[in-house]
């Protein structure tokens, strides 16, 4: 059975305040526990109007804490905004606090813009010392060995799940030397989905933390009562992905019946293109879209993405993704 999970951003919407998303963060995890998600996972994005998951090892803190049993992790982790020591620390903190609950999935991307990358001390050239990191973190939350000069205190000897996310060539080649799980943006960065993930999986190199490759697939979710309540539903995520790609980053915005007559067609097509890995409508659409993703990609688990403004409309896609992933184990299963 392929298994499902979310990816919160923790969206601040037109309206509402990063206090209620954050709220709003934890309700979602609670649902998402109770309808069988195997993870819920929480980004690092800075100075974006629409994200309240900046402090994203606190807000992780807060799901676990109001939650039971689902895995809470982040997806991801910017690594090069940090010392490997202190994001062992701090998971390694988090993974005392709650075992066996915790993900580490780490990116290399700075997730803001050149001029708050900066502010976050966070030097352009420390990407390139990312594959470097990732071992290096990997090290200080395995066993200590004889004469190590830095531990994690706690983190030492919790080996946290470590996974690789990204959205090119590069993250795919790294997971697979490294023997690690491989997250794939495709929610929304496509273009190069189909070549990562036959990179990742013929250069696969088995390790401790993995003997074979665990591929994650990103989609976007839209399930509602109809097709056309889902592509309205739909239109808060098109808007603010689109201002984001003009400069102009602000609140999810509320949704709109026709988005062809609010955005630039050019603008449009981009869009639709980034977001185009996705399910919509009521959950036999959700499944028979689902069904052809899983055909073509054959992923390992999927990874439910989907900024909806209305709150309870969000959980109900969520929902209706829940029922879709079951039927397809069920037809399966027979």
């Amino acid at each position: 059975m392929t298994r499902y999970s979310i990816l919160d951003l923790s969206p601040i919407t037109e309206g509402g305040s990063a206090a209620q998303s954050l709220a709003n963060s934890l309700a979602l995890a609670r649902h998402a526990e109770a309808h069988g998600f195997t993870r819920f996972w929480l980004a690092e994005h800075h100075n974006m109007p629409g994200i309240a998951s900046a402090a994203t090892s606190l807000v992780i803190q807060h799901v676990l804490q109001g939650t039971e049993r689902i895995r809470v992790g982040s997806g991801g982790i910017m690594l090069p905004n940090h010392s490997p020591l202190l994001i062992a620390e701090q998971f390694g903190t988090l993974a005392t606090l709650y075992p066996g609950r915790v993900d580490l999935g780490l990116g290399r991307a700075p997730g803001t813009d050149g001029s708050t990358a900066y502010a976050l001390r966070r030097n352009q050239n420390m990407a390139d010392n990312f594959p470097r990191d990732v071992v290096e973190l990997m090290g200080l939350l395995g066993d200590a060995v004889p004469g190590q000069p830095v531990r994690a205190v706690p983190g030492t000897g919790t080996h946290v799940p470590v996974y690789i996310l990204g959205s090119s060539l590069f993250g795919a080649e790294l997971a697979a030397q490294l023997g690690l799980p491989y997250a794939f943006a495709s929610h929304f960065a496509p273009a190069a989905l189909d070549q990562a993930r036959e990179i990742y999986r013929s250069h696969f190199q088995p390790s401790a933390a993995c003997e074979k490759p665990y591929f994650i697939l990103a989609v976007n979710a839209f399930g509602a009562e109809s097709a056309e309540a889902a592509i309205r539903l739909k239109s808060s995520m098109q808007l603010a992905f689109a201002r984001l790609r003009t400069g102009q980053p602000g609140p999810l915005p509320r949704p709109v019946d026709d988005i062809a007559a609010v955005l630039d067609p050019a603008i449009l097509r981009m869009v639709n293109q980034a977001l185009s890995v996705a399910v919509h409508g009521p959950v036999a659409q959700v499944e028979t879209e689902l069904r052809a993703l899983i055909e073509r990609h054959r992923p390992d688990e999927i990874m439910f993405n989907g900024n909806i403004h209305d709150q309870d409309a969000r959980r109900q896609s969520f929902t209706i993704a829940a029922e879709a992933m079951e039927r397809i184990a069920a037809g399966v299963a027979a």
